[in-house]
């Protein structure tokens, strides 16, 4: 029986992707755990695997092809005996150009229906309460050999997605994850979105009315890639949904910097003389951010609608620049780690973004970030706090500047900082109690080595 493959959730928040490039071809044989395509998500490149083995009969969404939703079929697979020729001209129900954006961004609790055989295709299972509950390729094709429900099963990777170990851990432990039951009813449709008019949210001009300010022929459009509209989205969502309160102190470098100088010159060499580590002024703040966090517990949380989240560690993200946009890779609990180890994991994350390389645990997630922009002259910014954060730290230029030291003029490094906090989260005294413990770290930078 000739099985769909079917548009995968690359993470617990996808809802489209871009078919970026397929890496067989129809008529080609598949087995399992072969790469077939690769997916653009907003942020990432990632490969879809085939969790069953056949012969690629028919590929129904092509290469390039934008805003593909979750669960489409985007191609079909034929198993061993069948007439792939039949099914290649036999095709499916789904559309092969891209779905609208209307049924791009269709809730995941309320998927169409989409026949599908007996092998389940690359793609979160559906549970029977409607909830997506995500696996890997082959923490699906075990739980399919071992005749398991994973909607029974507890996922222990990123995210809670289910993991190879998971499957085997259920298989070993005996029956109980049997088959799901049949819902006694069908979930209730989730309510249609609500505009941003009908929210009491600003609504900008029209293209159209944008396009009339310009003479025609004055201006050549470039069509927003997925990443660009995603920001865009993200952005408006954060300023019109989350009160920004703002805070700036100057921290004295000298101190840090002159450190940062003995730190390297220790740095063991490789036997062609190249340093293990190269700590930077960034990894320094990305250190001080996160033991400031760890000293203000009560700033180190999340805003939700139910209860505060207050988390153990600070997992720090940090903005990397890309073509076309940026990326916040995150830094897990940065608390714990040393200057070398957070600069080597920056140099990687910095590379791999460039190339949108980055999977999505990488950069998703976080309790709070480090925006800077010093390294380009800015003196002082207010960065725009980064969903699910309560709080981000603008970083401007360090430079000379003439203060008064013991009621007499002197010369100083000074760098303004900003941190931009969610005010229904992080108060005023207590933003005030983050940035002084990060200005004292800053300043007295022997204690994140202590």
């Amino acid at each position: 029986m000739s099985i769909n493959v079917l548009m995968p959730a690359l993470s617990p928040t996808m809802e489209q992707g871009k078919l970026a490039k397929w890496l067989k071809k129809e008529g080609d044989k598949i087995k399992s755990g072969d790469v077939i395509a690769e997916i653009e998500t907003d942020k990432a490149t990632m490969e879809v695997e085939a969790v069953d083995e056949g012969v690629l009969a028919k590929i129904i969404i092509p290469d390039g092809t934008e805003q593909v939703a979750v669960n489409t079929p985007i191609a079909i697979i034929a198993e061993d005996g069948e007439d792939v020729s039949a099914i290649a001209s036999a095709g499916t129900a789904a559309p092969a150009a891209a779905p609208t954006p209307a049924a791009a961004t269709a809730p995941a609790s309320a998927p169409a229906a989409i026949p599908v055989a007996s092998a389940p295709a690359p793609a979160p299972v559906v549970a029977t309460g409607g909830a997506r509950v995500f696996s890997s390729p082959l923490a699906r094709r075990l739980a399919k050999e071992g005749g398991l429900d994973l909607t029974a099963i507890k996922g222990t990777g990123p995210h809670g997605r289910i993991i190879e170990r998971d499957v085997k851990a259920a298989i070993a432990a005996g029956p109980q994850a049997k088959a799901a039951p049949a819902p006694a009813a069908a979930p209730a449709a989730a309510p249609a979105p609500v505009s941003a008019a009908a929210a009491g949210l600003a609504v900008g001009m029209s293209d159209e009315t944008i396009k009339k300010f310009f003479p025609a022929g004055s201006y050549e459009e470039v069509p927003h890639d997925s990443m660009r509209k995603t920001i865009a989205r993200r952005l408006v969502e954060a300023k019109q949904t989350i009160p920004h309160f703002y805070l700036t102190v100057d921290c004295e470098l000298d101190a840090l910097l002159a450190l940062r100088e003995q730190v390297n010159a220790t740095a063991p060499k490789d036997k062609d003389g190249k340093p293990a580590f190269k700590v930077s002024v960034n990894d320094f703040i990305i250190k001080g951010l996160a033991l400031a966090l760890i000293q203000v517990p009560d700033a180190n949380v999340t805003w939700t609608e139910g209860a505060m989240l207050r988390h153990k560690h600070a997992d720090v993200g940090v903005a990397v620049s890309i073509p076309g946009g940026l990326i916040t890779p995150i830094i897990r609990s940065a608390d714990t780690k040393s200057l070398s180890a957070i600069s080597n994991e920056m140099k990687d994350y910095a590379a791999r973004a460039k190339g949108r390389k980055l999977k999505p645990e990488e950069y998703q997630g976080g309790t709070s970030a480090v925006s800077n922009l010093g390294m380009f002259g800015i003196k002082n910014f207010q960065a725009v706090i980064n969903p699910p954060h309560a709080t981000i730290l603008a970083i401007g230029a360090g430079e000379q500047r003439v203060i008064v030291k013991n009621g007499a003029p002197a010369v100083a490094t000074l760098m303004t900082v900003t941190l931009s906090t969610d005010h229904r989260a992080v108060d005023g005294v207590l933003g005030a109690q983050l940035i002084g413990a990060f200005k004292s770290l800053i300043e007295n930078p022997m204690a994140m080595l202590v």
